[in-house]
């Protein structure tokens, strides 16, 4: 009775919120709200908020592949041979390596692959130095398609070998490439990287993996995109399938774009530390989405029904405060 008489007294497109006694009540107000053409916005300790009138669902606005869930990253690990100084997660030789056992990736892609995940991505840190890479990369590929990103440098020795053993089925090397000589990529990677990771590209095309580039640039640095397009042509790889990427402001970065829950569209990401809105905000305790161990449907679940909330309450206050 308190739904039908507080939402029954709102104007169309207003947000009401009602009070509820406890968490059991959500179910009875979300089949409410579904059966009488409204829409729930976010859920409350002790209420729920909705929109008067049916509103369009914004995870189904989105194109598949970016809905939450379709992806799923995991940190392999924190540590890294390299410091780079726009790096998200403070990755370098002296961070904790924080790794994700063998075991919660198998648990988390086994999870994955029950909700209809699509994608892994491997990720780090340096992913390959971890000794029992090869163990996690094959527990990712036996599901599902895998993306490792890798610096590409350390494939020397057992590295190599171990590199020469992996399966090419259903997996991507994704390379971090900053420009197609060493005076971007040097200059946030250290001296001699550039060189070294080319290598290591040549290395991997050589084996027959298939090769992604991934430049990280500044906003103005149009020419240094184009450059690294045209090194992947040369390379033999598909400039449309090549990534170029801003650097933001999180990590060890000082300076890039500013992101939020609210403005990033999030990608489901797992560390040894818990559960995280987006891979670029690991680190980020306002970024945070669950502990380790959580249950991902429910994690997926909660970050599906906040973007919403983001999403919904937006469309509602640019309606509610025109400017003309």
């Amino acid at each position: 009775m308190r739904m039908v008489e507080l939402v029954g007294a709102a104007a169309a497109g207003s947000r009401v919120s009602v009070p509820i006694d406890g968490t059991d009540q959500v179910d009875l107000v979300r089949r409410w709200a579904e059966a009488t053409g409204n829409t729930v916005l976010v859920v409350h300790d002790q209420a729920v908020d909705l929109v008067r009138g049916r509103v369009e669902d914004p995870i189904r606005a989105l194109p598949p592949e970016a809905r939450p869930g379709h992806r799923l990253w995991l940190y392999t690990n924190l540590h890294c041979n390299l410091a780079c100084d726009y790096c998200c997660v403070s990755s370098s030789p002296h961070a904790a390596p924080r790794i994700l056992s063998a075991a919660e990736v198998r648990r988390l892609v086994d999870e994955a692959t029950d909700l209809g995940t699509r994608e892994l991505y491997l990720t780090g840190g340096e992913p390959f130095l971890r000794p029992d890479i090869d163990e996690v990369i094959g527990i990712a590929t036996g599901s599902l398609p895998t993306t490792v990103l890798t610096n590409a440098m350390v494939w020397t020795g057992r590295r190599r070998d171990l590199l020469e053993r992996l399966d090419r089925e259903g997996l991507t090397l994704q390379v971090s490439l900053d420009g197609a000589s060493g005076e971007l990529h040097d200059l946030h990677r250290g001296a001699g990287s550039f060189a070294r990771a080319l290598t290591g590209v040549r290395t991997a095309i050589s084996l027959g993996f298939r090769v992604r580039l991934a430049a990280t640039l500044a906003a103005d640095a149009e020419d240094a995109a184009q450059q690294v397009l045209d090194l992947a042509e040369r390379l033999g790889l598909d400039p449309e399938e090549q990534l170029i990427r801003r650097v933001a402001r999180q990590g060890a970065a000082s300076d890039g774009l500013v992101v939020s829950r609210a403005s990033l569209v999030p990608e489901v990401c797992a560390t040894a530390d818990g559960f995280w809105w987006h891979p670029l905000v690991a680190l980020d305790p306002a970024m945070r989405v669950a502990d380790p161990g959580a249950s991902l449907d429910q994690v997926i679940s909660e970050v599906r029904d906040e973007y919403r909330a983001f999403r919904l309450e937006g469309d509602l206050l640019a309606h509610t405060f025109p400017c003309a």
